[in-house]
């Protein structure tokens, strides 16, 4: 289980919850194509994440909104960026999933890819080897 945020970061982990939530969302629906398929590898990474299970799907409706209402993926970066990059690299590994859920990524999604890889300080080689192993494992 992943555990990104402690007991007496509960305060802000929620925020950074929805942040990473709506980061996901956000590459679910740069295809205009967001699919139960990617609704249910969010909801199954936000269980992951989260602590309290109690209000996932209440959390999902306003992460949706959120992101709906922004049209900038800094607003979602800015806390990510700040956690230790096991954190990251599973975040990563997560919208890779995502985008590669419906067998294929397209320009948009890959240009996604390359701005958080900027964002959070991931190096391109990291990158490449997630998207990889996400294929590889699609492919079983």
């Amino acid at each position: 289980m992943l555990k990104f945020f402690n007991k007496e970061e509960q305060s802000n982990s929620d925020n950074d919850l929805i942040n990473v939530a709506c980061l996901m969302i956000h590459a679910a629906k740069i295809d205009e194509n967001y699919t139960d398929k990617e609704k249910t590898i969010i909801k199954n990474t936000i269980k992951k994440l989260e602590n309290n299970n109690e209000d996932i799907d209440k959390l999902i409706l306003e992460a949706e909104k959120k992101e709906s209402d922004s049209n900038h993926i800094q607003d979602f970066t800015k806390n990510i960026k700040a956690m230790d990059k096991e954190n990251k690299i599973e975040i990563i590994k997560n919208i890779w999933s995502i985008i590669l859920s419906d067998g294929n990524s397209d320009i948009y999604e890959e240009n996604l890819m390359r701005r958080l890889a900027g964002l959070l300080y991931i190096d391109s080689k990291t990158m490449g080897d997630i998207k990889l192993d996400i294929q590889n494992k699609q492919k079983q």
